[in-house]
């Protein structure tokens, strides 16, 4: 993947990764939150914090 280009600032695609990962997690974050999944772990901010990671890599490893 090609970098961006704001201006004359490049952006590394791993930015781009951060911010999709973001508005993938959000959603499903609040499905999770709503199903009641989250109450059924032992540290929910740990738990989310894991789950965008691991997005983050997935989103990182198609490219």
């Amino acid at each position: 993947m090609r970098e961006l280009v704001l201006g004359e600032i490049l952006v590394a695609p791993f930015i781009r990764y951060v911010f999709l990962a973001l508005f993938i997690f959000v959603p499903l974050r609040l499905i999770l939150v709503r199903v009641g999944l989250m109450r059924a772990v032992w540290h929910p901010r740990l738990a989310e914090a894991s789950l965008y990671i691991c997005i983050l890599a997935l989103l990182n490893l198609s490219a």
